[in-house]
C-alpha cells in the first residue's frame, strides 16, 4: 500500500468532507457551501485546495458537464495512521508509551473513552505474553 501523501491542515478540513460523503463524489462547490462560511474561506480558497489535494494524488476527480466531482483517492485510515506516525515520531522521539502516558495525563476522558483504553492495553498485554508484539 503506498505512503498517503503529506496533508496540510486546510487541506485536511477539505478532505474530510469528502470522505464523510462516501461512496458519493461532491462538486466543488457543494465542499464550498460545506467550508466556506464555517470557516471564513472564499470559494476560490476551497477550489485551490481541491486542486492541492488532486495533486498530491489524495482525490481524483471526473466531469461532469461543466462540473468536477470528488472523490478521495486515499482512505481516511491510511491518512490517519500516517499522521500519527509522522506526529509520534516529531513530537515523541517515536516512544508510544510517553506519548499515551501524556495525553492519559492531560486529556479529559469519558468513561467510555477509559473502557476503551483499558481495554486495548490488556489486549496489548495479553499480545505481548504470547510471544509477540502487535505493531500499527
Amino acid at each position: 500500500m503506498p505512503t498517503p501523501p503529506s496533508i496540510s491542515d486546510a487541506e485536511w478540513d477539505v478532505i474530510s468532507v469528502l470522505w464523510d460523503a462516501v461512496p458519493n463524489a461532491l462538486s466543488a462547490n457543494d465542499v464550498v457551501e460545506q467550508l466556506a462560511k464555517p470557516k471564513g474561506w472564499s470559494p476560490r480558497t476551497v477550489k485551490t485546495l481541491l486542486n492541492r489535494l488532486v495533486n498530491k494524488g489524495a482525490l481524483k476527480f471526473e466531469v461532469d458537464g461543466k462540473r468536477y466531482l470528488y472523490r478521495p483517492a486515499v482512505n481516511r485510515e491510511q491518512c490517519v495512521r500516517a499522521e500519527s506516525r509522522s506526529f509520534l515520531s516529531r513530537v515523541f522521539g517515536g516512544a508510544v508509551g510517553p506519548m499515551l502516558v501524556h495525553f492519559v495525563r492531560n486529556a479529559e476522558l469519558s468513561d467510555i473513552e477509559l473502557k476503551e483504553l483499558e481495554d486495548a492495553l490488556a489486549a496489548a498485554k495479553k499480545s505481548s505474553r504470547g510471544g509477540g508484539r502487535r505493531r500499527s
